[in-house]
């Protein structure tokens, strides 16, 4: 059984793709804390540059527990993609 701790430290050492295979075997089980696996999975999307799927992530784990730390996550990354795409709102 994969822990949540170890995914944190596949993500923080750049290890994405096995971090994100072992988030979705996680979250295919009956185990708790899947607002925190959704919350990690969106940060591991969020390290490949993969917007929507971070914000995908990050909106299933507030769905699950709104208190989560990925409400501040998923304004951070909504404030990043407004910062560089403002000029599309100046054509």
């Amino acid at each position: 059984m994969v822990l949540l701790k170890e995914i944190k430290e596949l993500i923080a050492n750049g290890e994405i793709e096995i971090a994100l295979q072992d988030l979705d075997e996680y979250l295919n089980t009956d185990n708790p804390h899947k607002d925190e696996a959704y919350y990690l999975k969106g940060n591991a999307y969020r390290k490949l540059s993969n917007w929507q799927q971070a914000l995908n992530n990050y909106q299933k784990a507030i769905d699950l527990n709104p208190e989560s730390p990925a409400a501040e996550a998923r304004q951070m990354v909504i404030d990043i993609l407004n910062f560089f795409n403002k000029d599309m709102y100046n054509q």
